[in-house]
């Protein structure tokens, strides 16, 4: 958790992250979802000097508290707004319980969602078009703040 450590320490394992991901994709991220979404100004100082803006959540399902995937989906349903962003979990956690009631959840809550009028995009593309800004802290897309 980023808030449990120092500065230097959470700027080193920032850089970590963003380097492995950097690694994978080619280009460096822009965007970072803290740990337990816990941040702080210092760890906003930090993204900001890094180029970074962070990414919470507007709804989550604490799928990390049950794989029931109708109960997930009910939880989402109930959470999701226009411009919101859903933090959902797709593997497995550092202690082997898995999420797969998140995964079978997934086509039904896509499918209402679609039907109730809503566009997946991405935090970017909702952001746009100005943009992530480094420094931020995001909950909600443009709609919302």
């Amino acid at each position: 958790m980023l808030t449990g450590i120092g500065p230097a320490e959470a700027r080193k394992e920032i850089i970590r992250g963003r380097d492995a991901v950097a690694r994978v994709i080619g280009r460096r991220p822009v965007l970072l979802r803290p740990p337990q979404g816990r941040t702080s100004p210092a760890v906003a100082a930090i993204c900001r000097r890094l180029g970074m803006a962070q990414v919470l959540w507007s709804a989550t399902a604490s799928d990390y508290e049950t794989t029931d995937s109708a109960l997930i989906t009910r939880r989402i349903l109930a959470r999701t707004g226009p411009g919101g962003i859903v933090l959902l979990h797709d593997r497995v956690d550092p202690s082997n319980r898995g999420y797969n009631g998140t995964v079978a959840a997934i086509p039904g809550i896509i499918s209402v969602l679609q039907d109730s009028g809503y566009i997946f995009v991405t935090v970017t593309r909702l952001l746009s078009p100005a943009g992530p800004r480094p420094g931020e802290v995001y909950r909600d897309g443009p709609l919302d703040q």
